[in-house]
């Protein structure tokens, strides 16, 4: 999500060995098969402009919403993920069944690089409980299995980082060297699940300072290639961009993927926080599993039916697009029901901003741990029943 500020809640395989916070991987052998299981979820590929549900080759239209708390609650130390707050002999299982009573086909898990790594001294221990990189990705891992039982394809998005000696989290321009090690390890776990699918890296942006002077001007070369210099500061931070980072381009981040055996399509945001994409086609990598994704919002600049109609629907005729992200200032006040109508028209699934009970959250889709839908819930689960 954009420019905007983020609740704050109180309270030879590839193996990732973690040791002292330092990051130790053995590399996939090359030519190694991947055995594929059944999940009981659809198995999208991309085919053409379009994904097909690899069981049956009929079209595949992700439709559902973002799961939120893997990407915070282990950077602030109370948990790994809102679940652990619920009571009940399967939580998971319990989300889970009261997504899909919603007619959802497809979650998207953000989730922490460092939680996940076990670097900056995330996830966050407390009094009550040591919290390890093993434990949240065991978290995670159970999480997905319910989804896909429950008949959802699950995205896992590089969506956040802890910040350095402050339990909080924010979103960095784009991926950097820690961030490979992230998907050597997420991609070497899920490659046998071809109900799975990966989002690259949360959302993309050019940096300003203080007084909105631009200090990082994300180029298309750089979002593909790398090799450009971004602030260590996340967005929630402000920057004079005297310290940078080494970016790591898309293209190095789908090779990483793709050496640890996984095959399964992988979500490409574009520039300015997901919403520009502009020249996505002209600088995609070579890759014949690529979904362009986009993020929907009434606050960013394409947000207008001319936008959509001049840059998404010319997209969609050549590769599959999804609304990773769809949600407004007031989603009440039509931009998501335009958006819809307009996204069906094109073949375009989109996956609601947020599943989370956060009551001074507008975007907020349950007003409870059951599922009960907020108002902007009774538009979402509305529509997921009755595409």
């Amino acid at each position: 999500m954009g420019r905007r500020a983020r609740w704050v809640v109180p309270v030879v395989a590839i193996v990732v060995l973690l040791t002292g916070g330092a990051i130790y991987a053995e590399r996939r052998a090359p030519g190694a098969e991947t055995a594929r299981v059944e999940t009981g979820a659809p198995q999208p590929v991309v085919d053409g402009n379009r994904l097909v549900d690899a069981r049956s080759g009929a079209t595949f239209v992700p439709r559902g919403v973002n799961w939120s708390s893997f990407e915070y609650a282990c950077a602030q130390g109370w948990g790994m993920s809102s679940l652990d707050a619920l009571a009940g002999p399967d939580v998971y299982a319990d989300e889970a069944a009261a997504i899909a009573d919603w007619g959802a086909n497809t979650v998207r898990l953000p989730l922490n690089q460092d939680c996940w790594l076990g670097t900056r001294g995330a996830p966050v221990s407390d009094q009550f409980e040591e919290r390890t990189p093993i434990g949240y990705r065991s978290a995670v891992r159970h999480f997905v299995s319910a989804l896909n039982r429950h008949g959802m394809v699950v995205v896992l998005d590089l969506h956040s980082r802890k910040r350095m000696g402050q339990p909080e989290f924010g979103n960095l321009a784009m991926p950097d060297s820690e961030s490979l090690a992230f998907w050597r390890s997420v991609a070497s776990q899920y490659r046998e699940n071809p109900s799975v699918m990966f989002d690259a890296f949360n959302e993309p942006y050019s940096r300003y300072n203080a007084v909105e002077k631009l200090v990082f001007d994300l180029t298309w070369e750089c979002w593909r290639d790398g090799g450009c210099a971004a602030p260590v500061e996340d967005d929630q931070t402000a920057t004079a961009a005297r310290i940078t980072y080494p970016v790591q381009g898309m293209a190095t981040v789908v090779r990483e993927i793709r050496d640890a055996g996984a095959d399964q399509p992988v979500l490409l945001g574009g520039l300015d926080y997901a919403n520009d994409l502009s020249h996505w086609l002209d600088f995609a990598p070579d890759d014949d599993q690529l979904v362009a994704s986009f993020h929907s919002y009434d606050f960013k600049d394409c947000g207008t039916e001319q936008c959509w109609n001049s840059v998404l629907a010319p997209l969609a005729d050549r590769v599959p697009v999804l609304t990773g992200e769809l949600g407004a200032t007031d989603p009440r006040d039509g931009y998501v029901t335009r958006y819809l109508d307009w996204a069906d028209r094109h073949g375009i699934g989109s996956l609601f901003w947020v599943w989370a009970d956060h009551p001074t959250d507008p975007m907020s889709l349950v007003r409870n741990d059951v599922g009960a839908p907020s108002a902007y819930g009774v538009i979402a689960r509305r529509y997921l029943r009755h595409p």
